[in-house]
Parts: C-alpha cells; sequence; structure tokens
C-alpha cells in the first residue's frame, strides 16, 4: 500500500475479519478501529475495510471504505504496529464527516490501540469484566 518500514496487506478472509472482532477494539466518532496482535513473528500488517448497510446504500458504502483505505494509508505507515491486523468499521457519520476529524478519529483510535497494547501484560483479557 505504501513505503512503510513494514509490509501493508489486506485482510481479505472472513476468518481473520471474526478474529480481529474478538479482539481490541477503540471507537471513535465516525470510525471503530479493531487491532488484533497475531503473534505470528511476522512485521506483515493486514488491515480490513468493512461498511455495514445500516449507514446506507451501495454507493455510501462504497464511499466510507474509500475514506477509510485513504486514511488508513496515511496513518497505519506512522501509528501501525507491525505484526498486527486492523479492522476500520464506518459509523454513520463516515461519509459526511469532515475529512481532518476522520483522520483525527483514525490516529486517536491507533494511538489509543498501541498504548492499550504496551498498558497489558501478555495474555491479559482484551477487556476487564464489568
Amino acid at each position: 500500500m505504501t513505503d512503510a518500514a513494514f509490509p501493508i496487506e489486506r485482510l481479505k478472509k472472513r476468518a481473520d475479519f471474526l478474529a480481529a472482532a474478538k479482539a481490541r477494539a477503540a471507537p471513535r466518532g465516525a470510525v471503530l478501529v479493531q487491532a488484533r496482535d497475531r503473534a505470528d513473528g511476522s512485521d506483515l500488517v493486514r488491515l480490513g475495510f468493512t461498511a455495514t448497510k445500516r449507514i446506507g446504500g451501495a454507493v455510501v458504502r462504497n464511499r466510507a471504505k474509500r475514506r477509510l483505505r485513504e486514511a488508513a494509508r496515511a496513518l497505519v505507515p506512522l501509528l501501525g504496529r507491525p505484526g498486527h491486523d486492523y479492522v476500520f468499521i464506518a459509523r454513520g457519520s463516515v461519509t459526511t464527516r469532515p475529512w481532518a476529524a476522520l483522520l483525527d478519529d483514525v490516529k486517536s483510535a491507533l494511538i489509543s490501540l498501541a498504548a492499550d497494547k504496551d498498558r497489558r501484560p501478555a495474555g491479559s483479557a482484551a477487556s476487564p469484566p464489568a
């Protein structure tokens, strides 16, 4: 996707999306970002993008995914962690949100997920029990 210090590919298999759904997540404004450490020793970063029918028809969903792909292209090489899978889920306002605000949402989510990873000891639960 870009000239990052680590290779970046796309997530394409449903099983990979489901695995990321069980990992840490950071909802921010118009986007929800899920991050999963594959722990396979690879520096490869994989990105997936999704938008449900709830946000609109095909045209709106495609526009939402295009905006998320571009935001990820700009920010993941700077803030992504090698060996992780990231899934970007479009929320309702992603197509109408100003570009700078969308970039801030994605940046904030990636920073939060990286900080969360640094704080948690290995093997701890993704979220504390209620």
